[in-house]
């Protein structure tokens, strides 16, 4: 979208600097990533921002005004955790970047989850891409390296000792995002620990370290809570649904309440209509709706030309969305010639000392298919697959 810096980054792209930039990754990871690393970042404006940082405040503020009750309602009684807390510790917000019917560029909300996303890993993008690039650095508005740290460690370890704080995943080792978990155990000091490998005595957790156990004091969960009970023949000692002394960041009753559920309570330019399904209106034209179920990642379930056959099959209609359909722009240009879409995920994190959240990092998504996803892309499609932006001044 700005094309100076589009020309110049596409003049400078090789194929080497893109290997390069994977093996600063594994240089300073150890391992590389499991999932696409797009070649390109992409360049939005200053228009676009003002644009984006209005839609999510005005989303924020929404937020804030809704009652814990309101919210509550979304968690499912068989998934409900104790101890839930006032506010969530983390806020992402996905906007797609389209383009309206006057040709204007703009964000369109795709969806929102109270939810931790790559934090500690997409710093490390940043400084890598930057790295192999070096004009991008004066596009580069973010935080220092040592603020940025600060800032994440305040919420996630705060007053602890590291040695009781843990990243709580599920098979860790076999998820996508690992690498990111290897990074917050070296930007944080914590340990990631899978929840077979949790020991309960009582009210308190313990993980094993060197032969000793070690109280868990906090809980930086990575899992999403109803996703275990699709899981064959898992053994844990701990079930979430226990009374524990322990500290969630952030809370898992979060990732419900904060989710597709509350986009048709959402009101702004930039907040496409959504409706339960089971509210659907006769006045909507349902070939104009996307059908998303309320609590899937990476678009699982999502149908993007449901039908009325399909949704009369549908017996939890209370558990599905329709929102309007937005259109991508193809507005990211190749070295050949072809345009990518994308999206872009605000990555916010929320101190319990502070009254909103605050904008750490920012991920981008591109893609070339129908869905932001890349195994919906060709496979030697390019300029596809996880990013981040830049943004002039």
């Amino acid at each position: 979208m700005i094309p100076q810096y589009r020309k110049q980054f596409n003049e400078e792209f090789s194929q080497e600097k893109y290997e390069k930039i994977h093996q600063l990754i594994k240089e300073k990871c150890g391992e590389d990533t499991d999932f696409r690393i797009s070649e390109s970042p992409i360049f939005l404006t200053k228009d676009f921002w003002n644009k984006l940082d209005d839609a999510s405040q005005s989303i924020i503020s929404q937020i804030k005004r809704m009652s814990h009750e309101e919210l509550s309602k979304a968690v499912p009684t068989n998934c409900k955790v104790p101890n839930d807390t006032q506010n969530p510790h983390f806020l992402t917000i996905d906007f797609g970047i389209c383009q309206d019917q006057n040709g204007e560029i703009i964000p369109q909300l795709i969806e929102l989850q109270a939810f931790p996303s790559l934090f500690a890993f997409q710093k490390l993008f940043e400084e890598v891409i930057t790295q192999v690039y070096p004009f991008l650095n004066d596009l580069k508005k973010s935080v220092s390296h040592q603020e940025y740290v600060d800032k994440l460690k305040a919420v996630i370890v705060g007053e602890e000792n590291p040695e009781n704080v843990i990243l709580l995943e599920i098979y860790p080792e076999k998820q996508k995002t690992a690498v990111d978990f290897v990074m917050t155990e070296k930007l944080l000091g914590i340990k990631t620990v899978c929840l077979t490998k949790i020991k309960k005595e009582g009210r308190k957790l313990f993980y094993e370290k060197e032969g000793k156990l070690i109280p868990v004091n906090r809980i930086y969960n990575r899992i999403i809570f109803d996703e275990l009970d699709k899981i064959e023949g898992l053994k844990t000692e701990f079930d979430f649904r226990e009374e524990v002394d322990v500290e969630w960041i952030t809370h898992p009753n979060w990732f419900f309440k904060i989710s597709k559920y509350i986009l048709p309570k959402l009101k702004h330019a930039f907040v496409p209509k959504s409706y339960f399904l089971s509210d659907f209106p006769d006045t909507e034209t349902l070939e104009n709706f996307v059908l998303k179920p309320l609590f899937s990642f990476a678009g699982s379930g999502v149908n993007l030309n449901p039908t009325q056959e399909i949704i009369d099959q549908i017996d939890d209609k209370e558990n599905y969305i329709l929102q309007r359909k937005v259109t991508y722009a193809p507005l990211f240009e190749d070295i050949n010639g072809e345009f990518s879409k994308a999206e872009i995920r605000l990555l916010f994190v929320w101190d319990p000392k502070k009254e909103a959240p605050e904008l750490l990092v920012n991920l981008v998504r591109m893609t070339k298919a129908s869905m932001v996803n890349v195994d919906f892309n060709k496979k030697d499609a390019i300029w596809i697959g996880s990013s981040i932006a830049f943004f002039e001044d």
